[in-house]
């Protein structure tokens, strides 16, 4: 049962977490934003997830935003 946890809430990290290798559905530059809707997921560069916020958000599942990483050092 503890093994069942432990995969649930790795997948859910993986699937959250954003890497280099996730690209942007829009223009292939690297995603910072996953959008969750009921439909499946979309990802973003920022641009294009702050662009297209205003028309996702309603009807969005979850909205995941790492772009305060770009301002990282």
């Amino acid at each position: 049962m503890n093994q069942e946890i432990t995969a649930e809430v790795d997948e859910q990290e993986s699937r959250e977490g954003l890497t280099a290798l996730d690209r942007c559905d829009v223009c292939g530059a690297q995603a910072y934003i996953r959008v969750e809707l009921a439909s499946g997921d979309l990802i973003f560069c920022s641009h294009h997830g702050n662009e297209k916020k205003a028309q996702l958000e309603p009807v969005a599942v979850s909205w995941h935003d790492e772009s305060s990483k770009l301002l990282a050092r």
